[in-house]
């Protein structure tokens, strides 16, 4: 019975992988993961966290998942910017871009008159760090002002040199999404098709646009649970999927990387350094106790337990755990992130 139903497994696969868009396959639990998921469930209904869906994969196949609502495409607010990282490792792969790459020499349209050293020191490498020099993030300027979302991020003042201060920076993610669409003649959905979501099985999904008609990077994308758990596999397994190099695998570990020390948004790291020193017991900057303190790489964010994430408000993740051969992907609306994935952390990666 054993042997059938490895060999039952090892046939959905198969067809998974021959048919890219057909579901992930299933496999069946441990007594200790249905148990410690039932927890979970239990723990979540208790608590104020509004989940949407979750879904558990181990080794490949899916082990738990439940929808608590409607399985919908869902907005990813910023779990959209580790697929417009991705868009930028392709172009960079394909001679298109360089991490060296100014934006000022991207894009000299939108350049103001005597701009600043810094601004004009600003790289591709320090936007997908969120290290542009900023000390706060001008995304809310952008879509308030007169739809020249790139002029507006040109004139947005920049305090620090680029490469020395963690901000996070939802407009810079738009400057990658604009800079690809501007070196390969496409707008990043469109790029992404036959690079990214025919791939992995991804039905080409819906991501808003600026006024100028460029995909907003940061935020914007719309897609279902299943397709950030193929993301995540795809990233869990150094860029490949069903045996095949997607996304290269040189980027993908540059993405999962510690590059730079990373506060939560809202913040810049010079001023949580101001606020330690004068408060260094607060819990959200602590790192064993915060999920926003363990380092940022290309478009994704470090966490506890060596575990790395997409992360979007309000509670949409895609989280990658090496060390369990693991992803787990969720949707919700919530406002305590945290909390969120503190019960994951609590009662799910045990049994693992």
């Amino acid at each position: 019975m054993k042997h059938l139903s490895i060999s039952l497994a090892a046939a959905v696969l198969l067809l998974a992988c021959q048919n890219p868009g057909s579901p992930l396959p299933r496999a069946q639990a441990s007594a200790e993961m249905d148990a410690a998921f039932a927890s979970y469930l239990q723990a979540v209904a208790d608590s104020s966290v509004e989940m949407h869906s979750i879904m558990v994969l181990q080794h490949g196949k899916v082990l738990e998942e439940k929808q608590f609502a409607p399985d919908t495409a869902h907005i990813m607010n910023s779990v959209s910017k580790t697929f417009t990282s991705a868009a930028v490792g392709f172009a960079i792969s394909e001679g298109l871009l360089s991490l060296e790459d100014k934006i000022v020499d991207l894009f000299p349209e939108s350049v103001p008159e005597n701009p600043s050293d810094t601004l004009q020191r600003i790289t591709i490498r320090h936007l997908l760090t969120m290290n542009s020099g900023h000390a706060k993030d001008p995304t809310y300027a952008a879509r308030k002002g007169d739809g020249d979302w790139i002029r507006t991020f040109m004139e947005w003042p920049v305090k620090y040199e680029p490469g020395t201060c963690y901000c996070y920076n939802s407009l810079g993610t738009y400057l990658l999404s604009a800079a690809v669409q501007k070196v390969t003649g496409y707008k990043i959905v469109d790029y992404l098709e036959p690079r990214l979501w025919k791939p992995l099985g991804i039905e080409k999904p819906f991501w808003q646009e600026s006024p100028a008609g460029i995909n907003t990077g940061g935020w914007g994308l719309f897609i279902h649970t299943e397709d950030m758990a193929r993301m995540g596999l795809c990233i869990l397994n150094g860029g490949r999927f069903c045996g095949k190099q997607v996304i290269p695998a040189e980027w993908v570990k540059e993405m999962g990387a510690n590059q730079v020390p990373s506060v939560g948004a809202g913040l810049n790291e010079n001023q949580m350094k101001e606020i330690l020193e004068a408060h260094p017991d607060i819990p959200a900057f602590l790192p064993e106790t915060s999920d926003w303190v363990q380092g940022y790489g290309y478009q994704m964010w470090r966490c506890r337990h060596n575990a790395f994430r997409a992360d979007g408000a309000n509670g949409q993740y895609i989280i990658i755990l090496p060390d369990q051969d693991a992803v787990i992907a969720a949707t919700a609306h919530v406002s305590d992130m945290q909390k969120e994935l503190n019960l994951i952390w609590d009662y799910i990666l045990p049994a693992l």
